[in-house]
């Protein structure tokens, strides 16, 4: 089972995010900031990380370029609401997806299947 490391720090939107990926199949461990994040990567194995840019302490982008120390196989994705901080990413991060907040969970759920080559519309 394709495991996902979720950083969010906003509870509601990280609950959703995690809801909707276990049903979509996958195993999911949500966390609600960067450094809470870095325990899982050192101890676990995780398929891809999947975190908001934006979070207090370690943003996204620090705690990507902290997986792929920890854990160079596990991909990345990025979600956030904020267009420049997109920019931003892109640079830091050229091999990492990011999706722009707000989307559809079926969107998430077909950007995760297409990270690791399922584009399984039927699925959903």
């Amino acid at each position: 089972m394709i495991r996902i490391l979720l950083a969010e720090d906003d509870e509601a939107m990280r609950t959703y995010l995690g809801r909707a990926l276990e049903n979509a199949g996958y195993e999911v461990v949500s966390v609600d900031c960067g450094m809470a994040a870095l325990p899982h990567l050192e101890t676990e194995h995780f398929d891809l990380l999947l975190s908001d840019i934006v979070m207090p302490e370690m943003d996204g982008i620090e705690l990507a370029q902290r997986c792929g120390e920890i854990s160079p196989a596990t991909k990345v994705m990025f979600i956030t609401g904020f267009a420049a901080v997109t920019l931003r990413a892109s640079r830091e991060a050229p091999s990492a997806k990011v999706l722009s907040k707000p989307f559809h969970l079926r969107d998430l759920v077909l950007e995760v299947q297409r990270v690791f080559g399922h584009d399984d519309r039927a699925s959903l």
